[in-house]
């Protein structure tokens, strides 16, 4: 096994510490061709479809990698802006204004970077320009308040997985949840209030959360549970 280092390491390097924002991820074009690498290592996680592997392999090649690109691609050009993928160019915003408001509390020695779970920019690549800065204490923050295993914890396994081929790890705080986290909370109310002070109080006020299948929530997942406690 050949460990992945940092070659450019100078002892004269000031140590960082790291906050790494990580997202779902997007395909790089609004294009068939971009969507099926993309879907494939997405729906190839083991953590998003818990279905027999040697199964889902068929399926998913032969099936739905011939015909959901195309349709996907077609969904996203419909969101697709002059900035690209507007999953990707928000996240982008987030790290810098994370970024900026470190800076004004702590100083330059604290460095955020953003990365995405499956597509661009990869957790990998965000993880070795940390390292490659001086990042010596990293924390991870997936932008999902409510945990689910098919989110946060695919997130960690590809943090945990890059970590078995590095050679020098970093003290490490990974965050799984937020949903109930009192600034988080006063965010959303805030929105809510400044929405309804421009457009006014409607009768009724829907949350809308992405589902997971009701197996995940009896096998233990407390994505259901802490989306209505949110």
């Amino acid at each position: 096994m050949n460990y992945r280092g940092n070659s450019a390491f100078s002892h004269q390097q000031a140590d960082k510490v790291g906050v790494l924002l990580t997202n779902l991820g997007t395909p790089d074009a609004p294009t068939k061709a971009a969507l099926k690498p993309y879907l494939k290592e997405f729906l190839s996680d083991p953590r998003v479809v818990e279905f027999p592997r040697w199964l889902w392999k068929i399926i998913l090649n032969g099936i739905i990698l011939n015909i959901r690109p195309k349709r996907s691609a077609e969904a996203y050009k419909t969101v697709w802006t002059d900035r690209g993928s507007p999953l990707l160019y928000h996240t982008e915003d987030q790290a810098a204004a994370v970024q900026h408001a470190l800076t004004q509390d702590l100083g330059e020695h604290v460095i955020v970077d953003y990365a995405m779970r499956y597509g661009k920019p990869s957790i990998q690549d965000a993880l070795d320009r940390m390292m490659r800065a001086g990042v010596r204490k990293l924390l991870v923050l997936p932008l999902y308040p409510q945990y689910s295993a098919s989110t946060v914890g695919s997130t960690f396994d590809a943090i945990a997985n890059d970590f078995t081929q590095r050679r020098w790890l970093p003290e490490f705080r990974f965050i799984s949840h937020y949903h109930d986290y009192d600034p988080f909370i006063s965010a959303l109310v805030n929105k809510i209030e400044r929405h309804w002070e421009t457009h006014g109080r409607a009768d009724k006020l829907i949350f809308s959360y992405h589902g997971v299948p009701l197996r995940y929530l009896k096998n233990g997942d407390p994505y259901h549970c802490e989306c209505y406690k949110t």
